[in-house]
């Protein structure tokens, strides 16, 4: 497993492959001797982030204890590279490729680009899903907010893995595509792109998988979290606008323990009158309308504790 004070240019010598990782995370070559943590803090990428991704696409490890400590912002930007990468760059490219190299007036030659093409169309639709839906959602609960009708677990049904066209596609090839020797040397070069592209493709839906939906369950907890405190204090600072009368914290006491108009007027000797008018000038004071509320309330400022209230 790969740490930060590891030389960058001696994982690149291990697996190639971290290079594509790496115009990814916006690190540029050049970088000399430097090491992981040096790198990531000259082009202010998240170490740990950037780590917690090659360790898993290189060695399939985990380097990361748990997902609060991934940098969500450095994730998001990784993701929205690659996507730029893969369809801007290497879903074009293996489509010349197939069309150089195949024969498009033979009618197998069309059945295989257009088989392409439907993969290529499915694998477009769901990134740009991401983009459009699950990014700015993610986004949105970075600045604090609170989107309503949408939630991590809803994309992770929307999620699948590789599309089988592609997998469809090598078979076919390999199998039953008849070719001459130049031909054969073209698709070869392809078949070893198509590959690629299918390891990358994988490796990219499990750090999805493994990595940014963990970090954004995690990011919505916080946020709900952050909105119940939000309406505790909304509740506490509505509550100082109006005094309460002991007979007012009395009636809210009785109350919160479960009894009746009736029972509190009994237990505090009142009239029932008496005690709709103390429950109006409370509703009017407090703005609580609901024993929810009127509960936190009371447990926030001491008038009855946690352990005596029916849940």
């Amino acid at each position: 497993m790969y740490e930060p004070e590891d030389k960058l240019i001696n994982i690149i010598s291990d697996n190639y492959a971290v290079l594509q990782s790496l115009g990814s995370f916006g690190i540029n070559l050049g970088f000399g001797d430097k090491t992981v943590e040096e790198v990531c803090r000259d082009e202010q990428v998240d170490t740990y982030t950037f780590l917690a991704v090659v360790n898993f696409t290189v060695n399939g490890s985990y380097y990361f204890e748990n997902a609060s400590n991934i940098s969500v912002p450095t994730l998001l930007h990784y993701l929205k590279a690659s996507h730029e990468y893969f369809l801007g760059f290497q879903l074009p490219s293996i489509r010349r490729e197939l069309e150089e190299a195949l024969d498009e007036t033979d009618s197998l030659a069309k059945l295989i680009l257009k088989l392409y093409k439907e993969y290529e169309h499915s694998i477009r639709s769901h990134m740009q899903y991401e983009e459009k839906t699950v990014f700015p959602y993610v986004e949105a609960l970075e600045r604090g907010e609170q989107p309503d009708g949408y939630d991590v677990q809803t994309y992770s049904k929307h999620h699948s893995a590789t599309d089988r066209r592609l997998a469809e596609l090598k078979n076919i090839i390999i199998k039953y595509l008849p070719s001459d020797g130049l031909s054969n040397n073209q698709l070869t070069a392809t078949l070893y792109d198509i590959y690629n592209c299918e390891e990358w493709l994988q490796q990219h839906a499990a750090v999805e998988e493994q990595i940014f939906i963990p970090a954004v369950r995690l990011l919505e907890r916080k946020s709900r979290q952050s909105d119940v405190s939000m309406n505790i204090s909304n509740i506490i600072g509505k509550a100082s606008d109006g005094a309460l009368s002991e007979r007012e914290k009395d009636v809210i006491i009785s109350l919160v323990q479960g009894m009746s108009n009736k029972e509190i007027a009994e237990h505090l000797f009142i009239s029932v009158n008496t005690v709709i008018t103390h429950r109006r000038n409370i509703a009017k004071k407090l703005q609580i309308h609901s024993a929810a509320g009127l509960t936190i309330y009371a447990i926030v400022n001491k008038l009855v504790d946690i352990s005596s209230v029916k849940l």
